[in-house]
């Protein structure tokens, strides 16, 4: 990826435009993300919820990727911090009986152990506690993380409530810098959300994208698009995306869709053609 194809957060952390994301690859894990990295991916998204993510084959492909010649320094690595309600219980990543702050501490050292490095670009809370006081209690401890040199930047996922978002935001003494979620219809895209991340600068991680999207992908503008650039709708989509400062995951399994996400880069939808897909998107 060329310099062209990273922002630089609020946090000042530089972050790749599009990320590989790992859930639900399991045993697969260390192959597809080294492959990803091959392929030219350098933002890794990854958890520490074994229900869904497999960290420690995240491992195992940045250990690789050294090998052939990467830094840690140019990748970046983020995961998240589950709460419990998100865990199998059979496989907590932390003592369950522990205080919050002592999870999120655990969880943490956990995720170093298992990617085999000592620092975390981003620390990305899976989802809000239902309990402000509760919410705050992780974010603190989160926040304690990034005073220590552990985390370079917090952010939070699953919050599509616009007025927790923002208490979180006013509350928190290290801002987030990143919210990640699903991208799809029943939550009107996040627009309002969306808008108060474009006022604070805080960066807006899309999931699911195409899979929650197959109308849009699917809608002859869009499809129109891909014929005139040579391009598949997907690309056309992240692209769409990507020049509205969204920054997509991506967790294909296929090594021509990577190269194919990755290649969104070298081509650019006009003002006009970003209006047509926006209105796809009732924006």
């Amino acid at each position: 990826m060329s310099t062209d194809h990273f922002l630089t957060t609020a946090q000042g952390v530089r972050m790749p435009r599009i990320l590989y994301g790992t859930a639900w690859k399991k045993e697969r894990t260390a192959v597809l993300v080294e492959q990803a990295l091959a392929a030219g991916f350098r933002g890794i998204d990854t958890a520490c919820q074994p229900k869904h993510y497999y960290e420690p084959g995240v491992g195992e492909a940045m250990l690789a990727s050294y090998e052939l010649g990467l830094s840690r320094e140019q990748i970046y690595l983020q995961s998240k911090f589950t709460p419990l309600n998100g865990q199998d219980p059979l496989q907590i990543p932390y003592d369950a009986h522990a205080s919050l702050s002592e999870q999120v501490a655990q969880s943490f050292e956990t995720s170093l152990k298992n990617l085999q490095t000592d620092y975390l670009d981003g620390l990305i809370l899976h989802s809000p506690l239902p309990d402000k006081q509760q919410l705050l209690q992780v974010w603190r401890a989160m926040e304690a993380i990034v005073e220590i040199g552990g985390a370079k930047q917090l952010g939070i996922s699953n919050c599509y409530d616009p007025a927790v978002f923002q208490f979180l935001y006013d509350a928190a003494k290290v801002k987030p810098a990143v919210i990640q979620n699903r991208f799809y219809a029943d939550t009107g895209y996040d627009a309002e959300l969306r808008n108060f991340c474009r006022q604070h600068k805080v960066i807006y991680q899309s999931f699911w994208t195409l899979t929650a999207n197959p109308g849009i992908l699917a809608d002859s503008v869009v499809k129109k698009l891909a014929t005139q650039y040579r391009r598949t709708s997907a690309q056309v989509f992240f692209r769409y995306l990507s020049q509205m400062d969204i920054v997509p995951l991506t967790g294909t399994t296929s090594a021509a869709h990577m190269q194919q996400d990755l290649a969104i880069f070298e081509f650019e939808l006009t003002p006009d053609e970003c209006k047509a897909i926006g209105e796809l998107l009732g924006l």
